[in-house]
């Protein structure tokens, strides 16, 4: 049976692009085609303007054999999240699902997974970045206004960093916080495509969350309709060996367990 849901993508991209049928329809096209039944729209809150509920329920409307979630993606941009966060906070009723994510290391004023910064990376402290990055988290957790993680171990992108032990100790206390705030967190395709070469998060954080009862989502983190449960194909075998059943959707903020098996 195809997975259902995918939980993490971007119709605008990296630029702001209104939505329009034009730019939606593409979406409901593929996700017909690859056996999906529900989509989340989450683009980066600095892009906001772009989003349409109106052009969501329309799509919605033409394509009733599919559901379409306006969500959003919160990062922790330091120019920009503010913002996004007040929109967020606005539109929170019109929402059905919200990403927490962090994409940069201050003071660094520039994305820390821009995969051209992989040799960067390699000479850096990585211990005391994974410590900043989940400082980071904890930070968007404190905020609140989320549902679901997203890209959990996103540090390790560039590949670089395998440390002794694993990442589980790293982890853990945001783990356990995860599950006391009752969040989701994703399991993604799209490290995949990334240098790391492997889901988000690593199979032993997956472990530790189910050990704590963390519900997940399943995500592609699509730029492109093209990209819509890109590598699903891999996710059957991993979901099977983790004895995972049931993945969590989302409708106004209200999560419910749908089986997969």
């Amino acid at each position: 049976m195809p997975l259902p849901i995918d939980y993490h993508n971007h119709p605008q991209a990296h630029s702001i692009k209104p939505y329009t049928p034009e730019l939606l329809q593409p979406w409901a096209d593929s996700a017909r085609k690859r056996g999906l039944k529900q989509v989340a729209f989450t683009d980066h809150d600095r892009y906001h303007q772009g989003v349409n509920f109106d052009e969501i329920d329309k799509l919605n409307a033409a394509n009733p054999d599919l559901k379409f979630l306006a969500g959003i993606e919160l990062d922790n941009d330091p120019e920009t999240g503010k913002a996004g966060r007040a929109w967020v906070e606005k539109n929170w009723d019109r929402l059905d699902f919200v990403l927490g994510s962090a994409h940069y290391l201050p003071p660094d004023p520039v994305m820390f997974d821009k995969t051209d910064r992989v040799d960067e990376f390699a000479k850096k402290d990585m211990p005391a970045e994974c410590a900043k990055y989940i400082a980071e988290l904890n930070g968007m957790i404190d905020r609140g206004g989320i549902d679901c993680m997203a890209h959990l171990d996103l540090i390790k992108i560039h590949g670089v960093w395998k440390p002794e032990g694993g990442l589980v100790p790293y982890f853990q206390p945001l783990l356990e916080r995860i599950r006391r705030e009752n969040l989701a967190i994703e399991i993604s395709t799209a490290g995949w495509r990334k240098p790391v070469g492997e889901q988000y998060p690593h199979l032993d954080l997956i472990k530790a969350a189910q050990k704590l009862g963390i519900p997940f989502t399943l995500a592609s983190d699509a730029h492109s309709h093209a990209q819509l449960a890109e590598f699903y194909d891999r996710l059957p075998p991993l979901l099977a060996e983790l004895g995972i059943t049931e993945v969590a959707s989302y409708e106004k903020h209200h999560r419910k367990m749908i089986r997969i098996t």
